[in-house]
């Protein structure tokens, strides 16, 4: 079961970098960890065999939805990122971690390790996220926010706002489409028209929580018909749209749907 803890992340000390926390706890010992394409990077805390031991990973920007099973995991803690800092804190550029789910120890070597040690050692949600606050402090009193993360972020806003075009997006910003794809890619993971793509998914996929008309969701998300629609789900997701829901609904508490 898939729990949002947004409000724990907004008081946070983290909440400069972190947009939201997840809690993952199985079901009757299984759980399905399921993460449409987002543009977001996340690290993601496991405790396994009830605290005997666990690991801390970075999981990167998807281009595809990425489903894992979540079978001898007792918890998970995943803390999302807000786009455009994952040079600043973890050390490597956003798109260097695309579609790849890489061992927080090799990223920044032993303070990865010693940071896996420490999270294993606590008892409660509140403890886990001060020793990543402590952690994450340690990283950004040495880094700072480039003008490209910020460009990207404002970027990220106007594609998430309903702007679907790269070039007006780029003409908003005053930059070139040329530098906004390059900064955005950098920083975000993925490139800009297939951020605004990964949106207009998730964008369909809330309206159809609340209808099953097709060809009204494909025309309200942005896409230019119902078969526009089907064929970016096969491409990012695997599934139709009506399996992908079917999917999503028996298991409801096990999906991940985040804004």
């Amino acid at each position: 079961m898939l729990h949002a803890l947004g409000a724990t992340a907004a008081t946070s000390p983290l909440s400069r970098f972190i947009e939201d926390v997840f809690l993952l706890v199985p079901v009757a010992g299984r759980a399905r960890y399921e993460r449409l394409p987002d543009g977001r990077t996340t690290v993601v805390f496991r405790v396994i065999e009830e605290g005997r031991s666990g690991d801390v990973c970075v999981v990167g920007p998807r281009m595809r939805a990425l489903v894992k099973d979540a079978g001898g995991v007792a918890r998970a803690i995943i803390l999302q990122f807000k786009p455009g800092w994952s040079t600043a804190l973890l050390g490597v550029a956003a798109n260097a971690l695309t579609d790849r789910v890489v061992p927080l120890e090799d990223i920044w070597g032993r303070p990865g390790s010693e940071l896996c040690d420490a999270l294993l050692a606590t008892r409660s949600l509140p403890e886990v996220l001060e020793r990543v606050s402590r952690a994450i402090a340690l990283r950004s009193r040495d880094s700072f926010e480039t003008s490209s993360a910020r460009l990207a972020r404002r970027a990220v806003h106007l594609f998430e706002g309903g702007e679907a075009r790269v070039e007006r997006v780029a003409e908003q910003l005053g930059v070139t489409a040329r530098h906004l794809r390059r900064s955005f890619t950098e920083c975000v993971g993925i490139g800009p028209k297939d951020f605004a793509r990964t949106v207009r998914l998730r964008r369909a996929v809330r309206m159809a929580a609340t209808s099953r008309d097709w060809a009204r969701i494909a025309a309200d998300a942005g896409y230019y018909d119902q078969a526009h629609l089907i064929t970016d789900f096969r491409e990012l997701v695997g599934l139709t749209p009506g399996t992908f829901l079917k999917r999503a609904g028996s298991a409801a508490a096990e999906v991940e749907l985040r804004d």
